[in-house]
């Protein structure tokens, strides 16, 4: 039988964008743009599926996996929305149909003098020792860089 366990963990990710608020948020809120950047496809990464309402009480679901790794699938629902300023969200993440984490997190778009400034804070309880602190965020991290590709990708075709 496995370990039954409940560890609780808060981290924040500030990263800075050459990009207007905006255009941060947009990325964040739009199906297609957000698929560019959340989706992992040029690191090897299936996407499955990936749809999302993006409103109040709307949800989102992501599932993806590594070549011959479990499945990870990610549901969330909107809470909080205030346009080019936050967004705030409870998610759950599974490894095939395994319960590993459930998370309160948070994304604020800031103005500041290169373009945004992103402070990602999530608030996460670990479930059996089927993930951890330093796992999860690394791969917000990883996101977070790849919306900067993503952003930078952006603005060089504009």
């Amino acid at each position: 039988m496995a370990e039954r366990s409940v560890k609780h963990a808060t981290f924040v990710i500030e990263r800075d964008y050459a990009a207007a608020p905006h255009a941060v948020f947009a990325a964040w809120a739009e199906t297609a743009a957000k698929k560019a950047w959340f989706a992992g496809e040029d690191e090897g990464w299936d996407d499955v599926e990936h749809a999302m309402d993006f409103r109040v009480g709307g949800q989102e679901r992501a599932t993806g996996r590594q070549p011959g790794g479990p499945l990870h699938v990610c549901d969330a629902v909107y809470q909080n929305i205030v346009p080019d300023r936050r967004i705030v969200w409870t998610y759950r993440m599974s490894l095939d149909d395994k319960l590993i984490s459930m998370s309160l997190a948070t994304v604020e778009f800031l103005p500041s003098a290169k373009g945004t400034r992103l402070i990602y804070t999530e608030q996460v309880t670990f479930l059996d020792l089927l993930d951890d602190t330093e796992s999860r965020e690394a791969g917000c991290a990883w996101l977070m860089d790849q919306l900067g590709e993503h952003l930078a990708a952006a603005t060089a075709t504009v």
